[in-house]
């Protein structure tokens, strides 16, 4: 266990701690232990640096006071020498017990060769030579342990002075002020114990907030992994807390929104699955019965030409079929290139038409304006085919018994429409705005459309959007539904001028 583990640790109750250390592998834990470990290192070196900086100070104010208390002193002996031609008086002896006593200083004073005359210590060893030349040059101020003494360290202020009295000659003399470095280092001690006193509060505090928060946060962590687990073994059951601070909140609502769109898109994967095998095994189902029967001889010669056609038309279906689906992953994978022919929309509509005959028939159904002039186009006969069949199926499927189908066929300034209506429940305004989108089925079309995948809708308006067109519906609930292709008459020409 490193210091940061155990300063989790320690002085805590056992629940605590362990509810603390469960919660190691958490990305806030490990964070947090992080954080604490800066705070410590940046609170050491400030600490250093602190204690540093004001010792510093503090030892260049004291040096401040000794040279200040050497200046008065060599101020007084010059005074006395100048009036008594000697300065060890009786005034400069008081003066210099008065700062030994109040200030804490030693005084001793050298003649010209270095010879003590005046000891504030009452030591009468001689000035050494190399420190004599120092202060000769330039008066010193600073720590020295070599002077006074090279066990420790003492502030020294060395000066030379000179001695007038207006008769002979002047005279030289040293002075050397100094005074022990123990007012510093209690100062260093006292600022230190204040420092590390202050520093631990603050540790203190930071760690207890990061705990607080390592247990709040990994309580968070633990929500978000235990229900993505089941979100990954498919259990959309449960939704992940939104009551979150910050960021957290916008993260548990994105993948509570991913996990809704995950679940929806699994059960309509189940239900297309599903769908598709209905759509398959329907037309299978009648090819393989009509084709076994004019094998086997059940279906009389007579009648084969008839089945045939029939098996044509179930072939035609499953290929549409085939084709959507196929279509579909290529408009995913936005490979699905348009071959561009021009085509007679109003032929098609016709071909499409008669492959829903014994439907339309069945429903006893008027069919109004398919006798309408030729409309041309350049198109993708293939891809608008199966846009023309995804609207009849959706209109034979939805008419009344009895309805109308109606077709119209008309150019507008360069467009092309065709518009093919049928009446009926129609479509709500809710219903109207989500037809279009994949696998989606309105509430009506589920009770009458058990078999449908949802995909026609989808396809046929990105096929028309790939002829640089539109397909709109209107409709009128409980009257009738309209569904218009609009395309332009040479969508080639109009992809040339938007890429212009």
């Amino acid at each position: 266990m490193n210091y940061i583990d155990l300063f989790f640790s320690e002085n805590n109750p056992q629940s605590e701690r362990d509810d603390i250390l469960d919660n190691k592998k958490s990305t806030y834990y490990r964070l947090s232990r992080y954080t604490l470990f800066i705070i410590i290192c940046v609170l050491v070196i400030t600490g250093i640096l602190t204690v540093s900086f004001a010792s510093y100070d503090f030892r260049k104010e004291k040096l401040k006071e000794l040279k200040s208390s050497g200046d008065i002193f060599i101020s007084c002996i010059k005074e006395e020498y100048k009036k008594e031609n000697n300065f060890i008086t009786d005034d400069s002896v008081s003066l210099q017990q008065n700062i030994c006593t109040s200030n804490g200083f030693m005084i001793n004073v050298y003649d010209g060769y270095g010879k003590c005359i005046l000891s504030g210590n009452n030591s009468s060893s001689d000035l050494d030579t190399n420190f004599m030349s120092v202060i000769s040059n330039d008066e010193y101020l600073h720590l020295n342990t070599a002077v006074i003494s090279s066990n420790e360290p003492y502030l020294l202020y060395g000066t030379k002075i000179y001695l007038k009295n207006g008769v002979s000659n002047p005279s030289e003399a040293y002075v050397l002020v100094y005074g022990d470095i123990d007012e510093i280092d209690i100062f260093s001690l006292k600022i230190a114990l204040v420092y590390v006193v202050i520093s631990s509060a603050g540790v203190l505090t930071a760690y207890f907030i990061l705990k607080n928060k390592i247990r709040k946060y990994s309580e968070y962590e633990n929500e978000f992994y235990e229900i993505s687990g089941k979100y990954a073994k498919g259990d959309f059951t449960q939704k992940i807390d939104t009551d979150k601070p910050d960021m957290l909140k916008d993260i548990a609502e994105h993948i509570n929104s991913l996990a809704s769109d995950v679940e929806t898109g699994e059960e309509t994967s189940k239900t297309f699955i599903a769908n598709v095998s209905h759509e398959l095994r329907t037309p299978m189902t009648t090819i393989g019965g009509f084709v076994d029967g004019i094998l086997d001889g059940t279906i009389k010669k007579s009648k084969q030409t008839e089945y045939l056609v029939l098996v044509s038309k179930e072939i035609q279906r499953l290929r549409m079929l085939i084709s959507s689906m196929l279509n579909m992953t290529k408009f995913e994978s936005g490979t699905l290139t348009p071959n561009f022919r021009e085509t007679n929309l109003t032929d098609l509509v016709i071909q499409i038409v008669l492959m829903f005959e014994k439907k339309i028939e069945d429903k006893n159904l008027q069919i109004e304006e398919l006798d309408s002039s030729r409309l041309m186009a350049v198109v993708d006969a293939d891809l608008m085919q199966q846009v023309i069949y995804n609207l009849v199926e959706n209109a034979v499927k939805f008419v009344n018994n009895g309805g109308t189908l109606s077709f119209t066929f008309e150019k507008k300034d360069g467009i092309c429409i065709v518009g093919i209506r049928n009446t009926g429940e129609g479509l709500q305004n809710s219903e109207m705005q989500q037809v279009f989108d994949r696998f989606y089925k309105t509430d009506s079309s589920r009770g009458k459309d058990t078999t449908g995948l949802g995909l026609g809708l989808s396809i046929s308006r990105k096929i028309v959007h790939l002829h640089n067109g539109h397909i709109v519906v209107k409709s009128v609930y409980g009257e009738y539904t309209e569904f218009q292709i609009q395309i332009p008459e040479d969508p080639r020409q109009s992809t040339d001028n938007n890429k212009k």
